[in-house]
């Protein structure tokens, strides 16, 4: 399976007319936050696959619409946080936001994160009865604590996801909220059975699914 990971900053390949071109062959796109919703439903709109989301901190809360001030929300795209979900046989789940730095919304302290992430383990239990695994991919805003975060409070990563590898051991954590400005910086690292991916901007993974039956 084929996937586009986006995260953080607009890409003038995806945003623009050659997307079909350049991402026509894609099964479906993971979006870790911080990007403006209409990009998102152009991508959705464009590319006819399901868009699965998670908020980033800086993303919008609510919105003017006709009739009054209502939740904001990309259109046609799939909201992740929280939620275990399965597609075409590929297991996904998603946790929005960063650490708390400031008031205001999809910002958690790590006991916040750890209850956000205690929600999902029913339904990774049930992936682990019926697939043999709890979950292929998990895609979040935040990174996890020493892997691709940054020492500020803002940047700084969850040692909840730490502890989620360790656990659910995941094929790939796919996060964004980490700008990368030059070549030298790490985007992809290991740790365990998990392969650490920073979406910044955008990348392309290829996943093997394995049989249903196993």
């Amino acid at each position: 399976m084929k996937i586009l990971a986006i995260a953080d900053r607009v890409s003038e390949l995806v945003y623009g007319p050659n997307i079909r071109r350049h991402f026509g062959d894609v099964d479906l796109v993971l979006s870790c936050g911080d990007l403006p919703y209409d990009y998102l439903e152009y991508i959705v709109t464009m590319l006819a696959v399901p868009v699965f989301f998670v908020r980033g901190n800086h993303d919008r809360e609510w919105e003017q619409t006709p009739t009054g001030i209502a939740p904001a929300y990309p259109g046609g795209c799939i909201d992740l946080h929280c939620r275990a979900v399965e597609y075409k046989g590929l297991l996904l789940a998603g946790l929005q936001g960063s650490m708390r730095y400031k008031p205001g919304p999809y910002q958690y302290s790590e006991r916040e994160m750890a209850l956000n992430i205690l929600q999902l383990w029913p339904r990774l239990g049930w992936n682990r009865v019926r697939r043999g695994r709890f979950l292929d991919i998990l895609v979040s805003h935040a990174a996890p604590r020493g892997i691709h975060d940054q020492a500020d409070l803002c940047h700084r990563g969850f040692v909840s996801l730490v502890r989620f590898m360790d656990r659910f051991r995941p094929r790939y954590l796919v996060h964004g909220h980490i700008h990368l400005y030059g070549r030298d910086q790490r985007w992809r690292s290991r740790y365990g059975e998990t392969e650490v991916v920073n979406a910044f901007g955008y990348r392309i993974l290829e996943i093997e699914v394995p049989d249903r039956r196993r």
